[in-house]
């Protein structure tokens, strides 16, 4: 192999190798995150409370870097919110009265780089739900301890107050763990002895008294306005109610006087188109009188135009096709009857022809036989014989299985030549029958002559 080619797919190896190694050593993490890199070279630090440290890690929070091979390692520390919930049973106020507290917080890891620092060195590898335990733990020791400085009437005006001073408290605990308070809502504050419902019963009375006397004040107003208010409605309804009446008599009497005047006006204009119709009517009787003149003249004139074009038609649609069809039925019928005299003509003679021709073949037929002596008759007997024979025995032929029953003895192949000759023997009785000549008496003439007794004689 060439050596160039080997010294390029060594070097395309190894840059293979190279990339795939940085692909493999190129870490990330998301916004809410921060990626841990321990392992490199150590540097110093400065703490919040200005301490100055050695650490040999760094980290990146929302992006990636390369991570060297064999010497450094990477972790993950979430920097997402972490709600949680506390319940503080049997704190003990100021008065001495027992309460609990019921409330939501929520925390983070800070993301400044002190925070990063401290808190990846105690929760880098523990899960959200650790953190938010050390966290719980610390805020409900701080709320304890708060609730042991305030009385209990106190926490339970000045909530914001409180609120204030554990952010204030616990600002310490959480920024040495690189860990910050986001938010912390009280939401409920009990005492099993009923104290804060004891304090608010008096209240609660008050609030009552007052609330029926300013009802009763108020139903008191509400009556005394009422009626002021009914008898000025009223008041104010008669009046209305006389104005109203007032208005709708002068309202009648001018509708009284303006249908006067639109009745005399309207008898007016009645008479007046009377009249005019009655004008209108007879003009039109004249103008109808002229046209229907008019019309009558024309439909006789039409009438009579109608009946020539009447006459025309019947002349050019039937008779004229009528005396065409005539004449056309007129010469087929003689063109039929010259045919069929002609087609009996030849008819006659073709059938004058086969009966003479029929005849003439009898007659010869006739003299033939005439002709013939007796052995020639008796020639043609014998050789219809067989045909008479087979036919007679036709029907034998047909039959698949004969059982022959003897009550002689005798075999059933015998029987059967005996019965077919039996058959045989009919044959002159059939000849008679058919043709007239006896053969019997035929056949027993020749054997007369033939024998030598009659010869002598």
């Amino acid at each position: 192999m060439d050596p160039i080619l080997i010294i390029i797919i060594v070097a395309v190896v190894l840059i293979a190798a190279f990339f795939v190694l940085l692909l493999r050593n190129y870490k990330s993490c998301g916004p809410n995150e921060a990626l841990i890199i321990s392992g490199g070279r150590k540097r110093p630090i400065t703490l919040p409370d200005g301490t100055v440290r050695e650490i040999g890690y760094r980290y990146r929070i929302g992006g990636g870097t390369l991570v060297r091979p064999f010497m450094e390692s990477t972790q993950i520390l979430p920097l997402e919110i972490i709600p949680m919930d506390f319940n503080i049973e049997d704190a003990i106020s100021t008065n001495g009265i027992r309460c609990t507290v019921r409330g939501t917080a929520e925390v983070k890891i800070a993301g400044d780089e002190p925070a990063i620092y401290l808190a990846a060195e105690q929760f880098l590898g523990k899960s959200l739900t650790d953190i938010r335990d050390v966290a719980l733990r610390s805020l409900e020791g701080s709320c304890r301890a708060l609730i042991g400085t305030m009385n209990l009437e106190s926490l339970n005006k000045n909530r914001k107050q409180f609120t204030a001073k554990v952010f204030e408290d616990v600002e310490s605990y959480f920024t040495n763990m690189g860990v910050r308070l986001l938010s912390f809502n009280l939401k409920e504050i009990t005492d099993p002895s009923g104290y804060l419902a004891a304090l608010g019963k008096p209240r609660i009375v008050e609030a009552q008294r007052d609330a029926e006397v300013a009802e009763a004040e108020a139903a008191r107003d509400a009556i005394i306005k009422s009626a002021q208010a009914k008898k000025e409605g009223d008041i104010a309804k008669l009046s209305a109610e006389t104005e109203v009446a007032q208005a709708t008599h002068s309202l009648q009497m001018r509708k009284a006087e303006l249908q006067a005047e639109l009745s005399i006006k309207k008898a007016d204009a009645d008479f007046s188109y009377e009249l005019e119709r009655h004008k209108i009517n007879q003009i039109l009787k004249a103008e109808e009188a002229k046209v229907k003149l008019i019309e009558k003249d024309s439909s006789i004139a039409l009438e009579t135009k109608e009946i020539e074009r009447a006459e025309q038609e019947l002349m050019a649609k039937v008779r004229k096709p009528a005396d065409a069809e005539k004449y056309r039925l007129q010469a087929e019928a003689e063109g039929m009857a010259a045919a069929k005299r002609a087609q009996a003509v030849a008819e006659a003679d073709a059938l004058t022809k086969v009966g003479q021709a029929e005849a003439d073949a009898l007659k010869k037929k006739a003299e033939a036989w005439n002709a013939f002596s007796e052995p020639a008759l008796l020639q043609l007997v014998f050789e219809k014989l067989p045909d008479l024979a087979r036919e007679m025995a036709a029907p034998l032929a047909k039959v698949d299985k004969i059982v022959m029953v003897s009550s002689d003895g005798k075999m059933g192949s015998a029987k059967i030549t005996g019965e077919v000759a039996s058959m045989l023997s009919q044959l002159p009785a059939v000849v008679k029958d058919l043709s007239g000549f006896d053969m019997q008496a035929w056949l027993q003439k020749l054997a007369d002559k033939s024998s030598p007794g009659t010869e002598s004689k």
